[in-house]
């Protein structure tokens, strides 16, 4: 039996937080709002529309590149680079996931935390976030894979970090690099849908108990 992925004690606070709404300032005037809707009011059906559009955003370059599973290699697609292949220059993410073991990704990606406007105005110039740079960890396996395997991944606690749904859209909330996707700049193709829908979709999908396309 698949299980609900909403605790129960967030379960018994949703309509708390439906009246509350947990605001964050992402960056100058960014906030994303985290506001579940009422339990059992997503149906299966909504639930997987709501999926469908998560999927386009978890299969899309911006987040499907640096999500690579066992490899070590980020990788490099969507149209902005002509064709899917490896990050150039040998890249290895190795075990650290961030390049402690050849060269961090530090070394190119780095944090900027003023100047926000002109931060990725430079085409072919590498991202900056106000945080560490790094690979997805190997249980997030996103890039090349299918609806079913991602969805059946991201609502497994032992590969989702052993978040909920609610806990996801938190940690959607304040990663930069995620809330990069949607603003990458240098001509990048932008992650579908926009971070707030995404976030929405999130908790509509949590709240319809995580269905699958092919449950």
């Amino acid at each position: 039996m698949k299980p609900t992925y909403f605790h129960k004690s967030v379960m018994v606070a949703l309509p708390l937080f439906s009246a509350i709404a947990i605001t964050s300032v992402i960056a100058a005037d960014d906030k994303i709002e985290i506001n579940p809707p009422a339990a059992d009011s997503i149906s299966k059906a909504q639930g997987l529309e709501a999926w469908s559009r998560i999927y386009e955003v978890t299969s899309h370059p911006r987040c499907a590149n640096c999500h690579t599973g066992p490899s070590d290699r980020p990788m490099w697609s969507g149209p902005s680079y002509g064709k899917t292949r490896e990050h150039g220059m040998n890249i290895q993410a190795g075990a650290s996931r961030i390049g402690a073991e050849t060269i961090l990704c530090s070394t190119c990606h780095t944090t900027k935390s003023h100047d926000w406007e002109n931060a990725n105005t430079t085409n072919h110039a590498a991202p900056r976030v106000a945080m560490s740079w790094s690979l997805a960890p190997v249980e997030a396996h996103w890039f090349g894979r299918t609806t079913q395997q991602i969805c059946e991944q991201l609502r497994n606690p032992e590969t989702n970090g052993g978040r909920d749904m609610l806990e996801i859209a938190e940690h959607l909330n304040h990663d930069l690099i995620l809330h990069w996707a949607w603003s990458p700049g240098a001509n990048r193709e932008p992650a579908p849908y926009s971070l707030q829908e995404h976030v929405n979709d999130i908790l509509m999908w949590g709240v319809a108990s995580t269905p699958c396309p092919e449950d």
